[in-house]
């Protein structure tokens, strides 16, 4: 069995992550997806919910036949030990993607092999942007599965977001 470990944030889900993931399962039987900074939500950076992170992912990935795991893993706030919580907190895996060169260091000297994954239109796919096109009113669903827009509209993530990201009134 062959499975893979490959982490982000997910805020949200979009399709640069999917495609990703997709390409990751062509490799191997299963991907242990690794919901990043599973502690926060309800902020600007981070508006959803480990739980609405899950069920985006579940969902969007429902129909591409990758047979996943989604783990909601929060943040540690110490690299020296961070790789030994997330093998706490994962199925085992044989192999890490990921393009983030702090991710790459660590996995890499814990002896774990680390392979760096395409990008898809890192511009175009991005949270930071997804959120701000939500925000300002921007149209960003063609840029998340049609699931995760779903997830959106069920639990006010819109709304949400615009909520937190306000400025306190005087």
């Amino acid at each position: 069995m062959k499975r893979a470990f490959y982490i982000g944030r997910f805020q949200p889900f979009h399709l640069g992550h999917y495609s990703i993931i997709c390409s990751i399962a062509k490799e191997v039987d299963e991907v242990v997806i690794g919901i990043g900074s599973a502690q926060k939500s309800h902020d600007p950076e981070n508006p959803f919910t480990a739980g609405e992170r899950v069920l985006m992912i579940r969902h969007a990935l429902e129909d591409a036949n990758v047979k996943h795991y989604a783990i909601p893993i929060e943040d540690l706030q110490r690299n020296a030990v961070w790789v030994s919580h997330i093998i706490s907190m994962s199925p085992p895996f044989n192999v890490v993607y990921s393009n983030n060169p702090l991710v790459i260091q660590l996995f890499k000297e814990a002896n774990i092999d680390v392979r760096q994954p395409p990008m898809f239109n890192r511009k175009g796919y991005s949270g930071t942007e997804i959120r701000k096109m939500m925000i300002e009113g921007n149209e960003w669903r063609q840029l998340v599965p049609p699931a995760v827009a779903e997830v959106i509209d069920e639990i006010g993530g819109v709304e949400r977001l615009r909520n937190v990201s306000m400025k306190d009134i005087e």
